[in-house]
């Protein structure tokens, strides 16, 4: 069996990330799927000064360890301003300063929600770009737009948007 983190980059308690990432998550067959939230990693805000006074923090080296320990990775991305949530960009700064290559090639499922039409996609264009520099093997990726019309009950509504999603999980599947 496989070991599939979900991870949403968000630290909203209601995070629809969360929700989108667990969901796909767990689609997969023959999967352990093992869901992380921001807020169990106590993260302060990095800062070179911190790092040097104090060192990195243990739930940065934790948080790395559950992806470096995963066969494959669901990530799904807040948009907060056109970029990264502040939660999510803390934490990714935080493990980069252990290790640049903080994805280790892990198969991953990259995707982005929000309540609106663009569902997050300018996020995700960011994430594209700069996760492949880190070691992220991107193996699918999918904006998936307006999460509140189109995940109702945790159920896809949009027959289209669930036939793309599930494209997307069948790609993450046969890298796995």
């Amino acid at each position: 069996m496989k070991k599939v983190i979900a991870l949403g980059g968000s630290n909203s308690k209601n995070s629809i990330n969360k929700m989108l990432a667990v969901h796909t998550a767990n689609i997969l067959k023959d999967a352990d799927v093992k869901v992380l939230d921001l807020n169990e990693f106590s993260l302060p805000l990095y800062g070179i000064d911190l790092e040097t006074e104090k060192g990195i923090p243990q739930d940065a080296h934790n948080l790395l360890q559950e992806i470096k320990e995963a066969d494959g990775v669901v990530l799904s991305l807040a948009e907060h301003n056109g970029a990264y949530s502040t939660a999510f960009k803390n934490a990714f700064d935080w493990m980069s300063r252990i290790d640049g290559k903080l994805w280790s090639e892990t198969p991953m499922l990259l995707l982005a929600t929000s309540p609106g039409a663009r569902g997050g996609a300018t996020v995700l264009e960011i994430a594209k770009g700069r996760f492949p520099y880190m070691g992220g093997n991107i193996i699918a990726d999918l904006s998936f737009p307006s999460f509140y019309d189109n995940f109702k009950d945790g159920v896809i509504t949009d027959e289209e948007l669930n036939k793309q999603l599930q494209s997307a999980v069948d790609k993450l599947q046969q890298a796995l």
